[in-house]
This record gives C-alpha cells, structure tokens and sequence, in this order.
C-alpha cells in the first residue's frame, strides 16, 4: 500500500487543479469569445436592419421624384405646345 504524507497529498492536489485549469481554461476562453463575437454580429445585425429600411425610404423618395418631374416635364411640353 502507498503511503501518503502531507507532500504527496499537496503534490496530488496542485496536480489535480493543474489538469482541471488545464481543461477548463480553453473552455472558459472559447465561450468568452463567442460571446464577444456574438454581440458583435448583433450589434451589425441591427445596423444592417436600420440601413435596409433607410434604404426602403430613399427608394421611395426616388420614386416620388422621379413621379414628380415626369408632372413637371409634361407640364411644360403642353405649355410649350400650347404657345406655338
């Protein structure tokens, strides 16, 4: 049988805490990061959102104006028309 003093039960101990530090610090590391980048892709997913409906609206603008100056074209050819 092994005889255990006191510098083979701390020997065992810091080893046992060195594996589990060895396993869980990779862990702990990867989860921190898809976190971080998970919030990032958030944060863009949002911006993107707001561009898209910004775009939306200009678009729609575009739209009117393009409308509005067909009106004033026509409007004047007729007045152009009309004084010949």
């Amino acid at each position: 049988m092994i005889k255990l003093n006191a510098r083979n039960s701390l020997t065992i101990a810091f080893s046992l805490l060195t594996i589990a530090l060895l396993l869980y610090i990779p862990k702990i590391y990867l989860t921190n990061n898809i976190y971080y980048v998970s919030k990032d892709v958030n944060k863009l997913y949002a911006h993107y959102i707001s561009l898209k409906e910004e775009n939306r609206f200009l678009a729609q603008q575009l739209e009117d104006m393009k409308f509005k100056n067909q009106i004033v074209d026509s409007i004047i050819i007729k007045s152009l028309e009309e004084k010949k």
